[in-house]
């Protein structure tokens, strides 16, 4: 696809080859998923499918190592939809298109790369390539304070990966290992406890910042405000994932000991994520500013549940990633689609939007039930599954950490509920509004499209979790030996 990009010369060209290119990409996620499904069905019970590797770097034992189990499939699917409904929300983008594509596609590889890397280093190389387009991204094609965005989400998770180095390169040389294959080092299971200690918070906190780990989260919202459309929903749908992955498949998998003594300086950190995130969300004016620090404490949830180390809490932490990364690609979509027509994200300048423009206004609403956990929805099955695996931990701190965490059902309902009326309802609050249009083609295929996967994994969401905890129990055996 990136060669495609580099050889497209016009406009039509170019979305051409991005349509293509996503489309593959997403055919051929649907079909890793269904043969992933129909293999393990048939009795296949390796911790990884569909594996491949090869020597790289032999003097340090890297290798281009790859495969998939049931986290990482559902992962790449969650990737391939949002790169692809992201294509048509970028549909009209000028200028610079062709550019502006070819460094969305590269975040795109760096993304998928990562999830279905076995080899450390090569997923450390993955997350590298993963990070560095979004300086451009925002920067070139962003608004209002960009470089300032770009410049602080850049040197933020930059910090971010000099601990991850730091981390791999220790659990490399004290494992003793002549791989840094995860699930080999994992296997061996010989890095003292003591040496685990010292390196789990370089991994987990690596991977933490892109997670939004308070109070390591203040890039974020600063950056989702400033992104184009396409590259919000790409980043919060998808590349916040990535912290999150991380720390359950690199910094808990392969320093368990450490995961269970210091678990509980996290749980508070995530705990504090999950209900400042709701509360920052309510005091904000700006659609993009509430739906990234919305982020923030669903994100948060996300570690908050994984490191319950219940396999219903982590079925639904990875749940959590898939519904939340959905959910908030198609409010970042909407957003940006409102914004283009009005040329304000500030909600006390929005009003009456419905009689305008009711098909985007009817998606706002559906996102915004989707995300307050409406049943029915992707949002309600996932947090669902997160407060009942943490609950079963018998002691009285998870459990009030987990009504803690509850609490920010209440506040999410708050601000949603609060900024759906303000900007759909009520009188229109600029009579230039009424001279503008409604969603586009392009617009309605990509919102019609996130709005199907949303409503199709909240009514049936058990075949995903039937997948995901797959791939969940290797891992949490090996954490809770």
């Amino acid at each position: 696809m990136l060669l495609g990009l580099w050889i497209a010369r016009n406009l039509n060209q170019v979305r051409g080859v991005m349509v293509a290119g996503s489309t593959c990409l997403l055919a051929l996620s649907v079909w890793l998923t269904i043969a992933f499904i129909q293999a393990r069905q048939g009795g296949n019970t390796d911790t990884m499918l569909f594996t491949y590797s090869t020597p790289w770097f032999e003097p340090l034992n890297i290798a281009y190592s790859v495969g998939v189990d049931g986290i990482s499939v559902v992962m790449l699917l969650l990737s391939s939809i949002i790169v692809f409904t992201g294509t048509f929300a970028s549909w009209q983008l000028k200028p610079m298109t062709k550019e502006y594509f070819l460094w969305f596609t590269l975040l795109s590889t760096g993304v998928y790369g990562f999830f279905i890397c076995t080899d450390m280093f090569t997923m450390f190389m993955f997350y590298e390539v993963a990070l560095i387009p979004m300086y451009l991204l925002i920067g070139v094609w962003g608004s209002g304070n960009k470089e300032y965005a770009a410049m602080k989400l850049t040197l933020m998770l930059m910090g971010g990966s000099a601990l991850l180095i730091l981390g791999i390169l220790g659990i490399y040389y004290y494992s003793g290992a002549t791989t840094m294959d995860v699930n080999e080092i994992a296997a061996m299971h010989n890095i003292p406890v003591e040496i685990q200690k010292i390196f789990f918070p370089f991994i987990f906190i690596g991977f933490g910042v892109l997670g939004a780990l308070f109070p390591f989260h203040t890039w974020s919202p600063d950056g989702h405000a400033s992104a184009p459309t396409a590259v919000s929903m790409l980043h919060a749908g998808v590349l916040m994932k990535l912290g999150g992955y991380g720390c359950f498949r690199v910094a808990m998998y392969l320093l368990p000991d450490a995961a269970q003594e210091l678990a509980w300086i996290f749980l508070v950190l995530t705990t504090i994520s999950v209900v400042y995130g709701a509360l920052s969300a309510c005091v904000q004016t700006d659609l993009k500013y509430i739906n990234a620090y919305s982020s923030v404490s669903h994100c948060g949830l996300v570690l908050f549940a994984l490191l319950m180390m219940t396999k219903t809490a982590c079925t639904g932490a990875i749940l959590q990633m898939l519904s939340h990364g959905l959910m908030t690609a198609l409010f970042f979509a909407l957003i940006g689609m409102i914004y283009g027509r009005t040329h304000t994200r500030d909600i006390r300048k929005l009003g009456g939007l419905m009689k305008i423009m009711p098909f985007l206004s009817v998606g706002y609403v559906i996102a915004g039930l989707a995300n307050l956990g409406l049943p029915g929805f992707s949002g309600f099955a996932a947090e669902m599954t997160i407060f009942v695996g943490s609950f079963e931990n018998a002691d009285i701190f998870h459990r009030t950490a987990t009504i803690i965490a509850c609490m920010s059902i209440v506040v999410t309902a708050v601000y949603i509920l609060r900024t759906v009326g303000k900007i759909l309802f009520g009188k229109v609050a600029d009579p230039h509004y009424l001279e503008l249009t409604d969603a586009t083609w392009d617009e309605r295929f990509s919102v019609c499209c996130l709005i199907f996967c949303v409503a199709g994994l909240g009514s049936m969401p058990l075949w995903v979790s039937n997948v995901i905890s797959d791939g969940v129990a290797p891992i949490l055996s090996v954490i809770n030996f």
